[in-house]
């Protein structure tokens, strides 16, 4: 019967074991080298037996490892872990690194001072490790992407509910008082037999349907807003004749002027024509002259100008009446805003809102200049090129 003697027993364990095994002497000079630490790093024993242990390390950190190594023998050294909180690596004879765990255990007998170390392969650790970090940022990503949309969608409904609850107080205060207006007209109007009492009525019938008009320029307000909101406006530019849809609108508006206001309309360039959404254009005019007529007194004159030059249409609208405050102006397109001193003046704080937006929509550009009591100017500058709006509606539309 065979009995293992001492030195069998660790040439076994050396040779088998499933880790990397290196000795170096006290000059850090591999001394011993097991099977698998061959295997490991694609090296003959006789290719590592008397080098350096630096020529397993790649050669960016083997520099300070003989910083290290000389440290940790003049100190003695101790059983420890090598590199605590570092990222170790190793390199293979063709130059290939993979990540490392080292352990080190000193010893001394007869030959001197020795230095064992067990050097792990953790690649697949490594590999876990990383992946794990990639899908934690992943699904960090995913909860803050889905908490940024539900703080959208939670805004949405903020910024909805603000709308009801701010269309529900203008509405009952706007509504107001055309309904009353219409009310008391037609009991009036019913009061009215004779013949001769007919200017009477033709008076309040008159006042009926300013009344009326009233109630649909506030819902067809209201109409667009909710379509701008749910991007349902759809810009369908085709040539326009600027002069004839503003002098046609112009004639339209003489009978919501007050008394002795002037509406004078003048043109600049060499063409008429111009490249926009007709609609969008007719209620932008519209919407800009009625906020002159409403904020400007009696017997003055609102200018309505347009230039066209250099495929540009340059139109803009000015009166000399209340004029616009200057803390107010940075919220004039802010839906339901309404300046200080307009509080008194019939309104729903929407027109601008929708003008900017149209304006937006055909790649218009708003200016204005405005001084309290003297009156205001809006500017907006649109570009008539054919082909570049052509292109930018076919992009829209997707």
């Amino acid at each position: 019967m065979h009995t293992i003697n001492k030195q069998e027993e660790f040439d076994a364990f050396f040779n088998n074991a499933a880790i990397g095994i290196l000795v170096t002497n006290s000059m850090g000079e591999i001394v011993s080298v097991n099977d698998f630490s061959l295997a490991k790093f694609g090296y003959a024993r006789e290719e590592l037996v008397g080098q350096k242990i630096e020529i397993l390390i790649p050669k960016r950190y083997s520099d300070k490892h003989i910083e290290h190594r000389e440290r940790y023998d003049n100190t003695g050294g101790h059983s420890r872990p090598m590199g605590n909180g570092m990222d170790l690596y190793a390199c293979k004879k063709d130059g290939t690194e993979f990540p490392v765990e080292v352990s080190l255990s000193p010893f001394i007998n007869s030959n001197g001072r020795f230095v064992i170390a067990f050097v792990s392969d953790i690649t697949v650790r490594k590999e876990s490790e990383i992946a794990l970090l990639k899908l934690n940022a992943e699904l960090e990503e995913k909860v803050l992407e889905r908490t940024r949309s539900l703080l959208e969608a939670l805004e949405k409904e903020k910024e909805l509910n603000e709308l009801k609850s701010r269309f529900v107080s203008m509405a009952s205060h706007e509504f107001r008082t055309p309904l009353s207006t219409i009310l008391s007209s037609v009991y009036l109007v019913s009061r009215y037999v004779s013949g001769e009492d007919q200017p009477k009525r033709d008076k309040h019938i008159q006042r009926i349907i300013s009344s009326v008009n009233m109630l649909t320029d506030i819902l067809n307000d209201f109409l667009s807003v909710g379509k701008i909101e749910e991007g349902r406006i759809q810009v369908r530019f085709s040539e326009v004749n600027i002069c004839e849809l503003v002098r046609n609108l112009l004639a339209e508006m003489q009978g919501v002027r007050k008394i002795g206001q002037r509406l004078a309309y003048n043109h600049k360039g060499a063409s008429e024509e111009v490249w926009l959404d007709p609609s969008l254009l007719k209620h932008i005019v519209m919407n800009l002259v009625s906020n002159a007529i409403k904020f400007s007194p009696p017997d003055g004159v609102i200018n309505i100008n347009t230039v066209v030059n250099e495929g540009q249409l340059q139109l803009s609208v000015q009166d000399h009446g209340i004029g616009i405050p200057e803390e107010d102006q940075a919220h004039l397109f802010e839906r339901f805003f309404r300046g200080h001193n307009v509080v008194n003046i019939q309104g729903t704080g929407l027109g601008l809102h929708i003008i900017g937006k149209y304006a937006e929509l055909m790649n218009g550009r708003i200016e204005w200049q405005s001084r309290v009591n003297e009156g205001t100017t809006f500017t907006i500058t649109f570009n008539t090129v054919k082909e570049e709006q052509h292109e930018k509606d076919l992009i829209d539309r997707g």
